[in-house]
């Protein structure tokens, strides 16, 4: 197979794509992209316990508690131990993290804009139910039954 005709690989590719444009725009506001998808993943009001983000950003804890020191560092967040269950860890944006996390979604409103002006609602409607069926047969252990038939 040609790597145009492989799913993973165009998946991939985009995805490099769409981080490296976003990296160009982060690093003006001294972030990277990892550090900005997180602001977006967290409340601005309530905090976000840490140990929800990773899953909505579809990443490993470990490499999450590595970008949140470094949020940390540059004063973006704080950690809160969760006033009713002292257990549970909560992220805070500080200001200077709400004033990056607003730069982060107009920059994602802007790039969806973008997108969204250039193919048709159709094929946008397709391409987001290709992407979900491909995301159920993933969590669903049915692709995971393929790759390990050898």
């Amino acid at each position: 197979m040609e790597r145009k005709e492989l799913i993973d690989y165009n998946v991939k590719a985009t995805w490099h794509a769409i981080a490296r444009l976003y990296n160009q725009y982060a690093v003006r506001h001294n972030i990277t992209t990892s550090m900005a998808f997180v602001l977006l993943n967290i409340d601005s009001t309530d905090g976000t316990p840490a140990t929800k983000i990773a899953p909505l950003m579809g990443m490993e804890a470990r490499s999450l508690t590595r970008i949140l020191k470094s949020m940390e560092t540059k004063k973006l967040i704080i950690r809160k131990k969760d006033n009713v269950d002292g257990r549970m860890v909560k992220i805070y944006l500080t200001d200077l993290g709400k004033q990056k996390k607003d730069i982060a979604k107009k920059k994602v409103k802007i790039f969806n804009t973008a997108i969204k002006d250039k193919i048709s609602p159709k094929k946008l409607k397709t391409f987001f139910e290709v992407i979900d069926t491909i995301n159920a047969h993933i969590e669903n252990g049915e692709i995971k039954k393929h790759l390990n038939s050898d």
